[in-house]
């Protein structure tokens, strides 16, 4: 990809609301390839309940191995209220940091946090 290209797909990434379609490709262009076998999309009682206020669904859309093996998810965290974003940054971490550890102990993840109108979202690297 050319260096406009890529301006332009990070603009459109980034600077819109979420779009699930726009994210995957961003990832695919950025990690250039990534395990899609193993996806889910998890809600209700598989959100444990210490974030069962905070987050309303999860889905994982690929697990990537880098050069030195480490693995790390690809997920995107749909929240349950729109100040979640901003306001409750440790219940996220929190929630990853447990979904690695409990999940094939992966090393990091790269996450999209959405909040529920999807025009507000995060991306993070959380390791």
């Amino acid at each position: 990809m050319d260096k406009e290209s890529t301006r332009r797909l990070i603009k459109k990434t980034f600077q819109n609301s979420f779009n699930k379609k726009d994210f995957i490709y961003f990832i695919k262009n950025l990690l250039n390839q990534y395990d899609e076998s193993k996806v889910f999309h998890l809600h209700g009682c598989y959100i444990p309940k210490a974030f069962k206020n905070f987050i309303k669904i999860y889905e994982r859309v690929g697990t990537y191995v880098d050069p030195e093996g480490k693995k790390i998810d690809i997920l995107i965290v749909y929240l349950k209220r729109e100040t979640t974003i901003d306001r409750a940054r440790t219940a996220q971490r929190n929630f990853i940091a447990r979904y690695l550890k409990e999940r094939d102990e992966k090393d990091a993840g790269l996450i999209a946090f959405v909040s529920p109108q999807e025009e507000d979202w995060r991306f993070s690297f959380v390791k």
